[in-house]
């Protein structure tokens, strides 16, 4: 375990195949069932839009098939996300660029969607204030977060046979304190995640003048608690959190 900001994190670079192989092109149930149909949805009306940690691009392709979207815009820093992306195509830009610079004048956008990508970012203060300065003044920010209670390190399911009966539950680690690990998400596959409260996040977007409109906290879907018997007891357990951001005004110190 590191506090934040200890570790410069290589794990995206290295481990691209297993993000590729296994949460993109229809692979991943939660992005088939729940993530991608929220984000159409969500950038529907969109005309520019700028996808934040983009990886392969599926979130990008998926925006430029919008009705009304012309022009869409894929950041993310990992050089091997990116030639996937651009050897899947599909119609979006790419930029190899991190979330805390991005290489874009202000108000170039009027939508930003950012997938299951701020909970590997070190410096979210300036990532965030960054969104804002691209996006124009009535810009949405569609922002998918792994829900930070399931993120909590050391939360997980306790299967607990001291008591009478057994129980299962879902035990919370230390919720408070923002802290970053190296996490074994798959055999040999170690990739940092930084943990954060809700309210770190929403303090930090509200003070760049990003106003929350909708928040969701969807169960898990079906195709997700059929890959096994154990799953159907965290249906009532989030694990993703969806936040609809709005841009107000261009007059907030940053």
């Amino acid at each position: 375990m590191s506090t934040v900001g200890q570790v410069t994190d290589t794990s995206w670079e290295a481990h691209a195949r297993w993000w590729i192989d296994g949460f993109t092109d229809g692979a991943d149930p939660e992005y088939t069932e729940q993530i991608l149909p929220l984000a159409a949805a969500e950038l529907a009306g969109a005309r520019a839009v700028l996808d934040i940690g983009c990886g392969e691009g599926q979130v990008s392709r998926l925006a430029v098939g919008l009705d009304g979207v012309d022009r869409v815009t894929g950041i993310d820093p990992t050089s091997n996300q990116l030639a996937t992306a651009a050897r899947r195509a599909g119609g979006p830009t790419y930029v190899q660029a991190p979330a805390e610079h991005l290489p874009f004048a202000d108000a170039t956008f009027d939508a930003a969607v950012a997938c299951l990508v701020f909970e590997h970012i070190d410096g979210v203060d300036a990532a965030i204030s960054e969104v804002a300065r691209v996006l124009a003044v009535g810009g949405r920010f569609c922002f998918f977060l792994n829900h930070p209670l399931l993120q909590t390190p050391a939360s997980g399911w306790i299967d607990d046979q001291v008591l009478d009966p057994p129980e299962r539950y879902w035990r919370i680690g230390p919720y408070l304190p923002e802290t970053a690990t190296m996490e074994e998400v798959e055999a040999g596959v170690h990739v940092r995640f930084v943990h954060r409260p809700l309210s770190r996040y929403l303090n930090a977007l509200t003070d760049a003048g990003l106003v929350l409109e909708r928040m969701l906290e969807p169960a898990p879907p079906p195709g997700f608690l059929a890959l096994a018997p154990e799953y159907t007891e965290a249906a009532t357990v989030p694990r993703l959190l969806y936040l609809r951001l709005r841009r107000t005004t261009r007059d907030v110190d940053r």
